[in-house]
């Protein structure tokens, strides 16, 4: 049976939906272990009788969304992230789950976990849909400062993990840049493609622009963190933006409300494959374990999504297949 660490006291809907979504997922496969105040969960849990799959570890502290991640981990060693963290780390764990603050579990994972032999920064690693099938963008907000190196094992990372977790065939790789031309861009990004162009083991097909990212062109797309995290907040507040205008002008005159209801179920699917509460969470990659990271407006829903997916990402055996190539240096 696999065993899930869940930090029940992070995310924007607090502990309530965490525990709802740990009732929803927790399976004869799946055991779910809640992080937290003992106490609240408890209560918490009374309202769901009959969860043997599910259990409560006492952490007696928590990271708050505001609080400096380095400073919080240090000053609150019983924190809930921390001790879900240390779950893993002890082997009592397969992996560790947040909507928390991204700092702290982030803080946490190369603290408690270390990093990977070879990887000097972390990478979030997140999908988003295309018409050509869901494709992974990193970093998404990790490591804002990156110099090429960190570029090149993020593509390193991705190409094992679009490999061994989302199966893909090409695993092909996109440099998102200002433009095509391998001259484009800033030194960094000049010196990156380099580096990429050089890597036998990539399969790297050059630059690629923003509006190349929702046609699908590529597999793996790569950027600093700061740049990545700007595009997918983006991408979400146009897809939100786009949603609601579509709904607007339905609702604003009679004929198009007729129209409306026979294309319902179009939008509905559309909305669907959309939503990022489908694709669950966002692992860390470079650490030693697997790390979560969930929407902080997660709600039971994407919780039970996130919760499968780690099943999934346990299942599929990736992280070993990580450890094994950044130590021997190719892709099997």
């Amino acid at each position: 049976m696999i065993k899930l660490a869940l930090d029940a006291m992070g995310g924007d809907l607090g502990y309530p939906a965490m525990v709802e979504g740990a009732v929803m997922a927790a399976n004869e496969e799946l055991q779910v272990i809640l992080v937290g105040n003992e106490a609240v969960l408890k209560e918490e849990l009374n309202k769901y009788p009959n969860n043997p799959n599910l259990s409560i570890y006492h952490a007696s502290e928590m990271i708050e969304m505001e609080e400096e991640p380095v400073m919080a981990y240090k000053k609150k060693r019983d924190a809930s992230i921390t001790v879900a963290t240390k779950l893993v780390k002890d082997g009592l764990a397969d992996a560790v789950v947040s909507a928390g603050s991204t700092g702290a579990q982030m803080t946490a994972a190369i603290f408690v976990l270390g990093r990977l032999k070879g990887i000097t920064r972390p990478a979030i690693v997140t999908y988003y849909p295309t018409p050509n099938g869901v494709k992974i963008l990193l970093d998404a907000g990790s490591t804002p400062d990156c110099d090429k190196e960190n570029l090149h094992q993020f593509a390193s990372m991705a190409t094992v993990f679009g490999k061994h977790y989302l199966k893909m065939d090409k695993t092909s790789v996109g440099l998102l840049n200002i433009g095509s031309e391998e001259k484009k861009g800033s030194v960094l990004y000049k010196e990156t493609h380099q580096v990429l162009k050089e890597d036998k083991n990539l399969n790297f097909v050059g630059n690629i622009e923003g509006r190349d990212i929702p046609k699908g062109v590529v597999d793996i797309v790569v950027c600093d963190g700061f740049v990545g995290n700007v595009v997918l907040k983006l991408m979400e507040g146009l897809t939100e933006t786009l949603i609601g205008e579509i709904k607007n002008t339905i609702y604003s005159r009679f004929k198009y409300k007729i129209g409306g209801l026979f294309l319902k179920s179009a939008f509905k699917e559309i909305r669907s494959g959309l939503d990022y509460s489908e694709y669950g969470g966002a692992p860390l990659l470079g650490v030693k374990g697997l790390s979560i990271i969930c929407h902080g407006s997660s709600d039971a829903k994407t919780m039970r999504q996130a919760l499968f997916a780690v099943k999934k990402a346990v299942d599929s055996g990736f992280q070993s297949e990580m450890t094994a190539y950044f130590k021997g240096g190719t892709v099997e």
